[in-house]
């Protein structure tokens, strides 16, 4: 009796066991994210399937990251869903449980893997990888930097219809400049736009070879005192430190065509300008220099100093001469080791022709170049003491007998000194103060 209720109690259990088996979800179960019925929805629609339904199904396997989920896939139960309300998609990742899970498994997998590697194996590995990732990276860069190959070729190819060379530019614009019905302004602006260009060497020696000179001395003669300014403006920036230029443009006159526009009556600004290209033709240049005296250049240049009355045009004409004369005399103390040089022979016989200290004591320089001294510029002061130093081998007996000269000297000598003494009680000390001063020593030295 006692075996028989046993049993039966023990059928019960079994029985029931069965029954709460088939009650509950299969461990396998999976969860299937319907979509949406209205956007913005907030709420998810669950749907449990059993295992026989999984291969009917888009089964995603979740992760400990994120991953957005398509409508109509199916995610194991436990997996942790979610709305991302910013983009309004599902998204779903591994459960709390499962994630606990699946790091201590990843970690127990990934110590194997490890632990089944040698240290010199898994350096190189590393190695490889941040190669292989730097690579990428590089690679990746440089394409999102720069352009296909192709579509730079293609651009290149419609702007080089636009590009004009320097030597292009200085055709177009001589051939304008040579047009009849070129309006002043319009030559005006072809001519600042040749200087700009004629500063360089290369662009300057070009422009002779184009006929350019011609064009541009013409101007010289024109009837517009904006054409003439402009036209030896661009004539003094081609002839500055470019032998070859200067010769060709004694070879075309030059040299008479300025001396015509300094002996004709114009204004201030045409005549300085007049004056810089002539003083970029004579510079370091005997041949001109001499063909200057020989034409009456002195005699020229005396008559614009005695009509300035404001100094500048008579500073820079001192200034020219005091360049002609230290051109001349740097070449005769070079050393003995220069005179081997078949050149620099050539250049002091050039040199030895150019008569200028004799024919600036004939034509009244001696007298004129004191006067400077009157004005109230620093600068203009300077630059006729160091005239009057230069000068002084032929002027010396001028000097002397100049009796308004000594009282001159001493009055700027003084004057100089007690500006000297203002700015070291201020604590301030101008050098240029005291080589003015030196400059009137070394003069009144010379005069004893």
């Amino acid at each position: 009796m006692r075996s028989s209720f046993t049993l039966f109690t023990l059928l019960l259990l079994h029985c029931w066991h069965i029954d709460r088996i088939h009650g509950q979800k299969s461990e396998g179960a999976l969860t299937v994210v319907e979509k949406s019925k209205g956007e913005g929805a907030d709420e998810e629609e669950e749907a449990t399937v059993g295992d026989e339904d999984e291969g009917d199904l888009e089964v995603v396997q979740p992760t400990e990251l994120w991953q957005t989920l398509k409508p109509g896939q199916a995610v194991p139960a436990g997996s942790h869903v979610r709305l991302n309300l910013q983009t309004g998609e599902r998204e779903v990742r591994l459960g709390e449980e499962q994630l606990k899970y699946w790091r201590q498994e990843h970690r127990e997998e990934e110590g194997e893997t490890l632990s089944s590697f040698s240290p010199e194996e898994l350096k190189r590995a590393m190695k490889k990888i941040k190669e292989d990732s730097n690579t990428a990276h590089y690679q990746a860069s440089v394409e999102s930097r720069f352009r296909p190959l192709e579509e730079l070729k293609e651009d290149m190819a419609q702007l080089d219809l636009l590009v004009e060379t320097d030597v292009q530019i200085m055709k177009r614009l001589l051939e304008q400049l040579n047009k009849n019905n070129t309006s002043t302004e319009q030559r005006v602006s072809v001519l600042q736009e040749l200087e700009y260009l004629v500063h360089q060497v290369d662009n300057a020696q070009t422009l002779c070879s184009m006929g350019g000179l011609q064009l541009i001395l013409g101007g010289l003669n024109s009837s517009d005192f904006r054409v003439q300014e402009s036209s030896a403006f661009v004539l003094g920036s081609a002839l500055s430190s470019n032998p070859v230029v200067q010769v060709k443009a004694v070879e075309h006159g030059a040299l008479q065509t300025l001396l015509t526009a300094l002996a004709t009556a114009q204004p201030l600004h045409v005549r300085k300008k007049v004056l810089f290209a002539m003083a970029s033709l004579l510079r370091h240049f005997p041949f001109a220099q001499h063909h200057f005296l020989s034409r009456g250049g002195l005699q020229v240049l005396s008559a614009l100093f005695r009509e300035d009355g404001g100094g500048i045009v008579r500073t820079r004409i001192v200034t020219m001469l005091y360049d002609m004369i230290s051109e001349k005399e740097l070449i005769a103390q070079k050393g003995l080791e220069a005179f081997l040089d078949s050149a620099h022979e050539e250049r002091v016989r050039q040199y030895s022709r150019v008569s200028l200290q004799g024919a600036l004591l004939e034509e009244g320089w001696c007298v004129l170049v004191p006067q400077l001294l009157d004005s109230t510029e620093h600068d203009f002061r300077e630059k006729a003491l160091r005239a009057l130093l230069a000068m002084a081998p032929a002027c010396l007996q001028e000097y002397r007998s100049h009796s308004s000269l000594l009282g001159s000297l001493r009055s700027l000598q003084d004057q100089y000194q007690d500006l000297i003494q203002s700015e070291m009680i201020l604590g301030e000390e101008n050098s240029y103060f005291r080589e003015i001063v030196e400059l009137i020593d070394a003069l009144h030295v010379k005069m004893k």
